[in-house]
């Protein structure tokens, strides 16, 4: 048996003694894991800046206190969360009452990803131990410190046999695969999340697919450009465009580009100076593969602003590209870094039936002030979740169900809507034993007419 299916079995072993379908259990464990982020909430901080010279405010607003929001939101809430819900029964029942009820599935596996490795690991994680599952946590090894300390706060918080962090590379994943969870929930990109999807379909195992795709961003000609340009900046750079929601494009009327990326340049130069390099509020490309991929993005088209790259430090500067197509190679894969394509467009109809044909992206971003716009998009656009005059907002807000669609993922979680993920509704009909005569029940002769009496009216 290999070291996983020990800890695996040991986790079921676990969970068939129901003690954590106890809510006072679970309120206790999800208190515990928010003393501990609150005691080494500097140690992932400096984790952060080692792997992605995340600035102390994006690390802490970002990561830290989303995950202490999160936390906080289930121990208050989850008593109402879980409470069964009465539903009708048909007629033709008799006396019946029906229920569903909020069951935890088991063993939970969470892959995590690293671009936003705290937040994108805790918020899942805190879900399915609110729901009553035991987990075991991979987080990713591309940003290693920030693996370290997630594995620290996890196996400082708990026991193996509840919820344990395993590190280690892409065998270890492979490994884990191998093995029959009841719910995995994978965050990272389209072509690993295949991956889990086939080794999840193996034993029929559901799965949440976090992925990305090409967000749009639409700025339409009723917008205005000098406000619209700070949310546009703000979610596309920070983090140095390493965000799975982040706007990796724009579309903007023709007869306003201009005065667009004027707004955007000064807004850029607003918020990082002129030394943007040594500006401390903005990071790093996580490694070289990724550094390497997005400088030749940087080939096509013209750079208006930007452009700046240093391999020594895996830098690449806020760049704005015009004269770009959906022919070139920077719109034929997801950007995820700070490069920002700038398209044009004539007619807003002619972007929904451009953005109908390309796969469903996990966010979306319009910039408007008329009404008939925001109802064409919402109304004829697939996409994750989006904001109208805001980019990333959705998804900081627990009362919001976050995920992708299509191409982008499937699944959801957020707040009470994790709960709602990470558990299986249990449907119970209960009927009184009565001598009560039902027309469900042969001989069936003298219930016919009293059926479609009931469903027909005849």
């Amino acid at each position: 048996m290999s070291e996983y299916r020990k800890i695996l079995e040991k986790q079921r072993r676990f969970f068939a003694t129901g003690k954590t379908r106890n809510l006072e259990y679970r309120r206790a464990q999800l208190t515990k894991l928010l003393g501990v982020v609150i005691e080494k909430h500097e140690d992932i901080e400096k984790s952060l800046y080692a792997d992605l010279k995340k600035s102390e405010f994006e690390a802490f607003a970002t990561e830290v206190s989303a995950i202490i929001d999160e936390i906080r939101c289930a121990v208050d809430n989850l008593e109402s969360w879980l409470e069964p819900i009465a539903k009708d029964s048909p007629p033709v029942f008799g006396q019946a009452e029906s229920t569903v009820y909020y069951e935890p599935y088991g063993t939970v596996l969470i892959l995590n990803t690293w671009n936003y490795p705290f937040v994108l690991c805790f918020k899942p994680l805190v879900g399915a131990l609110a729901a009553g599952n035991c987990c075991i946590v991979k987080p990713s090894e591309v940003a290693p410190n920030t693996s370290r300390t997630i594995a620290d706060i996890i196996n400082t918080a708990f026991s193996e046999e509840y919820c344990v962090a395993i590190e280690g590379d892409v065998a270890q994943t492979t490994e884990l695969l191998k093995e029959r969870f009841d719910f995995i929930i994978y965050t990272g990109s389209t072509n690993v999340g295949r991956i889990v999807a086939q080794a999840a379909a193996i034993h029929l195992t559901p799965t949440v697919l976090e992925l990305g795709g090409k967000s749009p961003c639409i700025v339409d000609k009723s917008a205005d450009m000098e406000r619209s340009a700070a949310p546009i900046c703000w979610g596309k750079f920070i983090n140095s465009g390493q965000t799975c929601t982040s706007p990796d494009h724009v579309w903007v009327h023709k007869d306003v580009k201009d005065e667009l990326i004027s707004a955007l340049i000064n807004k850029i130069k607003q918020f990082y100076g002129d030394d943007i390099k040594n500006n401390p509020d903005f990071g790093r490309i996580v490694g070289k593969k990724h550094f390497a991929r997005l400088k030749a993005l940087l080939d096509e088209g013209n750079i208006v602003f930007g452009g700046e790259t240093d391999e020594s430090q895996n830098y690449i500067s806020p760049t704005i590209i015009d004269g770009i197509t959906l022919e070139n190679k920077i719109m034929q894969e997801e950007v995820f870094g700070p490069v920002l394509p700038v398209l044009t467009f004539e007619r807003l109809e002619d972007v929904v039936e451009t953005l109908q044909k390309r796969e469903k992206p996990l966010a979306l971003y319009l910039f408007t002030t008329d009404k008939s716009s925001e109802e064409l998009i919402i109304n004829n656009l697939s996409f994750g979740g989006g904001c109208i005059n805001a980019t990333l907002m959705h998804m900081l807000n627990t009362n919001l169900p976050f995920g992708g669609v299509g191409n982008s993922g499937y699944g959801f979680y957020m707040g009470r809507w994790s709960v709602e993920m990470f558990s299986h509704k249990k449907s119970i009909l209960k009927r009184a034993l009565t001598d009560e005569p039902s027309p469900l029940f042969p001989p069936y002769e003298d219930h016919v007419k009293m059926l479609k009496q009931i469903y027909l009216g005849e």
